[in-house]
C-alpha cells in the first residue's frame, strides 16, 4: 500500500499514525488496527539554480585576496596532525607518527577557503502576508538558493538570521563546508529554513554584533522592509575586505496586484542608496521576480561599480 502526500509550503508534517479498517465484502465482520509509529515530512525551500557569477574571489571558494596560513617547515616547529585518505605520503612526519602510533603528516601552506554569509531577515515586522508567493517565503528560497550555490562552487558558508544565530553554529567561527562534508552542512541548513519562521524582533543589531569585526568574506543579504535606523545598521555590516550583495523586498509591493504597483517612494530610495553609499550592491525585489536574473543582473552592477570607480568592486 502506498499513499503520495505533497505540500506546496515548507514545513515539517507529522505522517500517521497509521489505522487499517478490514471488512469482509458482506459487511459481517470488521477489524480495526492502528499503529503507534508515524513519521515526519520535511519540505524545503525551493532552490533555484544560479549562474556562476564572480563577486568575491575565484571559483572553487579561493579568492584573488586569498590568505595563506604560515608554512611550519622546521623540524621543531612542525604541528603535524593524523593522516587523512589522500594525503600525500612525501608528507608524513615520522617522528611523529613513532610518537603516536599513528600516520601523521605535515602542516603545509594551504590557501583559506573563501567565505560566504547569508543573511535572512526573519523580522516579522518587515514582512506582510503569507502562503507560498509571499515575501518572505521568497527570501528563504533565495537564502536557500544561495547558501546550495555557494556551497557547490567550495566556499565556506552560514546562515544568519537577524537574532543573531548561526547554522551550522558549529565551531569557532560557525562556518560550514571546509571541515565537514558539505551535504551534511546543506542538508541542517535547508532543514533549519523549512520550518524557520518570523522572530519578534524589531531591528538587526544581534546580526550586525555577530559580523563586526570579522573576516566574513562575501555577505548575501536578504532583508525585508527597512526604515532609516535599520538601513544605517545593514550599512554598516559591509566589511572592507569583502562584496556585498542586499536583495531588498518591498512588502508592500508583494501585496499589490502586479498590475498596479507603485513606483518606489522617496524614503525607500533613500535607505537603499544609503546602502549602495557604504559598498553594498543593492537590488530592489519585485512581486514574482526571478533570482537569477537578479544575481546576473549583480554581477553586472559590481562590475560597473569597479570599472566607474577605476579598481575592483566589492
Amino acid at each position: 500500500m502506498s499513499y503520495r502526500v505533497r505540500s506546496d509550503l515548507r514545513g515539517r508534517y507529522p505522517l500517521g499514525p497509521l489505522q487499517l479498517r478490514l471488512t469482509d465484502p458482506f459487511g459481517m465482520c470488521e477489524l480495526t488496527r492502528s499503529f503507534s509509529t508515524y513519521d515526519n515530512l520535511t519540505v524545503i525551500p525551493r532552490v533555484e539554480p544560479l549562474a556562476p557569477v564572480r563577486f568575491s574571489g575565484e571559483a572553487k571558494g579561493y579568492g584573488d585576496g586569498r590568505q595563506r596560513s604560515l608554512a611550519l617547515a622546521g623540524e621543531d616547529d612542525v604541528i603535524p596532525r593524523g593522516y587523512r585518505y589522500g594525503d600525500d605520503l612525501r608528507r608524513v612526519h615520522w617522528r611523529s607518527t613513532a610518537r603516536y602510533g599513528e600516520l601523521m603528516v605535515r602542516r603545509e601552506e594551504q590557501p583559506q577557503r573563501a567565505r560566504c554569509t547569508v543573511l535572512l531577515d526573519t523580522r516579522g515586522i518587515a514582512f506582510q502576508g503569507a502562503g507560498p508567493d509571499a515575501a518572505f517565503e521568497w527570501a528563504v528560497a533565495g537564502a536557500a538558493s544561495v547558501l546550495v550555490h555557494m556551497l557547490e562552487r567550495g566556499f565556506s558558508v552560514r546562515l544568519l538570521t537577524d537574532t543573531g544565530s548561526s547554522v551550522p553554529g558549529e565551531g569557532g567561527d560557525g562556518f560550514a563546508g571546509a571541515s565537514q562534508g558539505s551535504a551534511d552542512a546543506a542538508g541542517l541548513m535547508m532543514d533549519t529554513l523549512a520550518v524557520i519562521d518570523h522572530s519578534d524582533g524589531a531591528g538587526l543589531s544581534r546580526a550586525y554584533d555577530v559580523l563586526r569585526g570579522g573576516n566574513e568574506g562575501l555577505l548575501v543579504a536578504f532583508l525585508g522592509d527597512l526604515d532609516e535606523e535599520q538601513a544605517a545598521v545593514v550599512a554598516r555590516m559591509r566589511q572592507r575586505g569583502g562584496g556585498a550583495v542586499a536583495f531588498v523586498l518591498d512588502s508592500e509591493t508583494w501585496m499589490r496586484e502586479p498590475s498596479d504597483v507603485p513606483g518606489p517612494s522617496d524614503g525607500s530610495e533613500g535607505r537603499l542608496r544609503m546602502l549602495r553609499e557604504a559598498g553594498w550592491t543593492t537590488l530592489r525585489v519585485p512581486r514574482g521576480a526571478s533570482l537569477d536574473d537578479l544575481w546576473r543582473q549583480a554581477d553586472r552592477e559590481r562590475r560597473g561599480v569597479a570599472v566607474a570607480g577605476g579598481g575592483e568592486g566589492p
